[in-house]
């Protein structure tokens, strides 16, 4: 094919999006009579396509956000205490231009950490910085890293990212120092950068979960100042699926017959 001339210099150049679909954009470029700079321009588009993709893949990984709970997988009909209109315009990713928050309250399994990671993914779509942790594994890190010396470095991440998304908050208690170090980011993050919060915890219960009436009021002040409350209440997803997968199971009386 006239084509082939052009593979080396492809690979040369590490252009393997265009690689990839020479030989298709080559006939069709010969079907719809395409100008050479019409083809050129299919060209660019495919190898800047395979750019973006490789970029959100990385992106993702770095996350921690799951490629499968995207806000496309997320069955409305199964929860319809979620005010899906609400969650079309929040996955824009406008809240984060504004520095806004989310929290995401309600029981166990009703959605709330499907739709902060979906609402994750959009943002990495929109080439934003993402950052998604559970609550307590975050805490853990920052002390861990007080030992081995990258706790500046993890710091650093979790208050310039575009989006931090912390999940599970008041699964656990927090330690006085897991407090303080939640309360900082809050704190930190304050009309600079957006937070999503996903709690099975009311309000009121904050201050249990803290330990420290005074935190955990400094920290709510913060957080609900310039923010999207969506309380889902229902019964666990999780739940209603198992009991549909589970083996319905009947007992059969038999009588003895009288004589």
């Amino acid at each position: 094919m006239m084509t082939h001339p052009l593979l080396p210099k492809l690979r040369q150049l590490r252009l393997s999006g265009m690689l990839e679909t020479l030989d298709l954009r080559a006939a069709q470029a010969v079907e719809r009579q395409l100008a050479p700079l019409e083809f050129l321009a299919v060209l660019l588009d495919d190898e800047l396509e395979r750019r973006n993709q490789g970029r959100l893949a990385r992106h993702l990984a770095q996350s921690g956000c799951d490629s499968q709970r995207t806000l496309a997988h997320f069955d409305f009909g199964a929860a319809p205490g979620v005010n899906r209109p609400l969650i079309q315009d929040l996955a824009t990713c406008t809240f984060i231009a504004r520095h806004e928050n989310i929290l995401l309250c309600g029981p166990s399994g009703v959605g709330k950490s499907h739709l902060a990671n979906g609402l994750g993914i959009e943002a990495l779509k929109r080439d934003l910085r993402v950052l998604s942790y559970p609550v307590h594994h975050l805490l853990k890190s920052l002390h861990a890293t007080q030992a081995s010396g990258g706790h500046t470095r993890l710091w650093s991440k979790l208050l310039t990212a575009d989006l931090l998304i912390l999940d599970d908050f008041g699964l656990y208690p927090l330690t006085p120092q897991s407090a303080q170090d939640l309360y900082e980011i809050i704190a930190e993050r304050y009309e600079r950068a957006s937070i999503i919060i996903t709690s099975n915890r009311a309000f009121e219960e904050w201050a249990e979960v803290f330990g420290n009436d005074l935190l955990a009021s400094a920290a709510l002040d913060r957080l609900t100042h310039h923010t999207h409350t969506l309380t889902i209440r229902g019964s666990s997803y999780r739940q209603r699926q198992r009991r549909k997968e589970e083996p319905s199971t009947t007992t059969t009386l038999s009588t003895a017959n009288e004589t």
